[in-house]
């Protein structure tokens, strides 16, 4: 891979409906069915601050202070 970051296969159990909804989604966007959820991931991550987006890279943030050894 090009930008050196490494994927790992994850097997993803899901409602027919919602799969169904995400192909269609996928397919508006000219993308593949495991782009399209790996982007929403990705965004739903990015918004709710628990990971940065630098140069289309998502990065993890500084960890909580309650998740910090002292």
């Amino acid at each position: 891979m090009a930008s050196g970051i490494k994927k790992k296969a994850y097997p993803l159990r899901m409602n027919e409906e919602v799969l169904a909804a995400m192909q269609r989604w996928a397919d508006d966007e000219l993308r593949s069915l495991n782009a399209q959820i790996e982007f929403v991931l990705r965004d739903a991550l990015v918004k709710s601050k628990r990971v940065k987006l630098i140069e289309n890279e998502v990065t993890e943030l500084e960890p909580s202070r309650d998740l910090k050894k002292d």
